[in-house]
């Protein structure tokens, strides 16, 4: 108990602390970019030591910062960005739910810095934000996304949306897949109860999507869910289902072939449908 509120009261004074400093080298150097040093070298390891995590992480040398890349990975709790963002060590935006930006202080950050924001309740408005992402990928912008559109509730590789493989296709650019195992138990979905214990983070190879055409996006999303799934059974994980691989649209977490009743009305559904 008395970690949990430990790590609350860390979580919010630190952003609170670091928030002004940011805004400052933003102001001094006119780019947001070079905020990111704070957020990889000072927010993420406080917040990484607050639950007690012992991040281990395999595969760095697949991280080019000067390139720019898509970063996908499963999704097992809210401490996963702190690890990525640690893990990684690169200059890197999350695709964030829209409500996000009216969190004070962390969603103002997220803002200035040009996170995109994916509406998930209106599929027309988020589809035209990932392809607004996908121009400032080709740009030079790199980004992480977790296409099953929520967190795993025991570990396993969910079914994927196809939304953020549109946007690899449009972009043109690598996508490194990513699978974390532990953090979920470190921090479960929907809770503040921390139990510390080692977060494992393994990134594969750069995969090359000039072969694929926009008929194939559901052709890469299967081949780099598998990819997921095998990186994350290599670090101790579940892994997952490969041949449940898309998620139900207007469902997350959810396959095509087990989703109840009828899909979403047209101009609904999930974020990254």
């Amino acid at each position: 108990m008395l970690r949990n509120l430990f790590c609350i009261f860390v979580a919010g004074a630190w952003v609170t602390v670091l928030f002004p400093f940011a805004c400052l080298v933003m102001l001094l150097t006119l780019s947001a970019e070079p905020s990111f040093w704070m957020v990889r070298n000072l927010w993420a390891p406080v917040l990484l030591w607050a639950g007690g995590a012992r991040l281990v992480v395999i595969g760095r040398e697949h991280v080019d910062p000067r390139r720019p890349t898509l970063y996908i990975s499963n999704h097992q709790s809210t401490i996963d960005v702190p690890c990525l963002s640690r893990a990684l060590r690169a200059n890197v935006r999350y695709v964030a739910k829209h409500q996000l930006k009216y969190v004070p202080v962390m969603g103002w950050y997220m803002w200035l810095t040009g996170f995109p924001f994916v509406d998930r309740g209106n599929r027309r408005s988020a589809v035209a934000s990932l392809e607004k992402a996908g121009l400032r990928i080709r740009k030079g912008l790199s980004i992480v996304v977790y296409p099953e559109g929520t967190r795993s509730d025991d570990g396993r590789v969910l079914p994927f949306k196809k939304g953020p493989f549109m946007l690899a296709l449009k972009a043109q650019v690598a996508i490194c897949p990513v699978a974390i195992e532990g953090s979920g138990k470190l921090m479960p979905k929907n809770s503040w109860h921390i139990t510390p214990g080692e977060i494992r983070v393994k990134v594969g190879a750069p995969i090359d999507v000039t072969g694929y055409t926009e008929s194939d996006r559901e052709r890469l999303m299967q081949d780099v869910r598998s990819q997921i799934i095998d990186l994350h059974r290599s670090i101790g994980g579940l892994g997952g289902d490969k041949d449940d691989a898309v998620a139900a649209a207007g469902l997350e977490g959810v396959g095509r072939g087990a989703a109840p009743g009828p899909p979403s009305r047209s101009g609904e559904g999930s974020a990254l449908a």
